[in-house]
């Protein structure tokens, strides 16, 4: 399995943390701020749950993707590393 891609991901979330760019999604959520955020992944989340309970396997993938994608855009708004989240897991599974 290549995760290479959340690895541009959260280069991709950064940069424009960092260097906003107009026009760019990711700065239009950062820009939401917390409350906006928190509406925005609630709705992703809503999405994701009814891709489980009433979709097929395709849609339920694109809705994930989505959902992990705002997750990650949240804990950089917060200044949490998504490595922190990543070392939780490996102390979980260990």
């Amino acid at each position: 399995m290549d995760l290479k891609i959340i690895e541009e991901l959260l280069e991709t979330i950064r940069n424009r943390k960092q260097f906003p760019k107009e026009g760019s999604y990711t700065n239009k959520l950062f820009n939401k701020g917390e409350n906006g955020l928190v509406k925005k992944l609630g709705e992703e989340n809503a999405e994701l749950i009814k891709a489980f309970l009433v979709e097929n396997d395709e849609r339920m993938a694109s809705e994930a993707a989505d959902y992990l994608y705002h997750i990650i855009v949240a804990l950089e708004y917060r200044g949490v590393p998504f490595e922190d989240v990543l070392n939780i897991l490996r102390q979980r599974h260990a």
